[in-house]
């Protein structure tokens, strides 16, 4: 007997597609918390509080190559039509532009790093390149969050460096996982697997880094 491999449409529970129906809210809670906007939030905002003006400026170069410069890449390839919206519904064409966002997230941190920036935000960007290592190869076979895994790991690693408090964020998470299941574009349990995937990887790297 032979086993049926795991993809995304191995399952009764996959997503069945773009729902044109789906409440405006769900549209408007998966673009305004999406990963590009967690990463300025939390880089530019954590260094403005920490660092103040240079820390701002330090997180803003954070967030450049790990958040704004990749989806800029992909806007660029919606518009060539080599992907068909801006979050890469596709789950192969995913596993091709993964690794490209990690590179612009390694040359980031390579920048931040090597450029004197308060250690703790270098922890922060190094906690989103590690997470980004599992959440690619996942990627191979099942199409993980990555709304709910950056989420999750921005609410773990503000709770690393902010206190018990923080942990409030995931009641954040847990709308932006309903707008992902709503939108028919994430199973529950991929949104599930990305925000607790996230949260270990991001706040252990930053735990240990920063």
């Amino acid at each position: 007997m032979t086993q049926t491999p795991l993809t995304d449409t191995a399952s009764a529970s996959a997503p069945t597609g773009p729902r044109p129906d789906a409440p405006v809210w769900a549209r408007f809670v998966t673009r305004a918390v999406d990963p590009m906007n967690i990463i300025l939030v939390i880089m530019v905002g954590f260094g403005a509080m920490r660092y103040g003006l240079s820390g701002a400026a330090w997180g803003l170069v954070g967030a450049l190559f790990s958040g704004v410069l990749p989806q800029l890449g992909i806007t660029a390839g919606l518009r060539r039509g080599r992907v068909t919206d801006r979050y890469v519904r596709d789950r192969a064409r995913r596993v091709v532009i993964l690794p490209l966002i990690m590179l612009s997230v390694g040359v980031g941190l390579a920048l931040m790093y090597f450029g004197g920036a308060p250690r703790p935000l270098t922890a922060m960007i190094l906690g989103q390149f590690a997470t980004m290592i599992p959440v690619t190869v996942i990627t191979t076979r099942w199409k993980i969050s990555l709304h709910t895994s950056a989420g999750g790991g921005a609410v773990a690693m503000l709770t690393v460096a902010f206190g018990a408090w923080a942990l409030l964020g995931y009641a954040v998470v847990a709308v932006v996982a309903w707008s992902r299941v709503v939108l028919r574009d994430h199973t529950r349990a991929q949104c599930l697997a990305g925000a607790v995937l996230g949260s270990v990887v991001a706040g252990t790297v930053f735990w240990a880094a920063r």
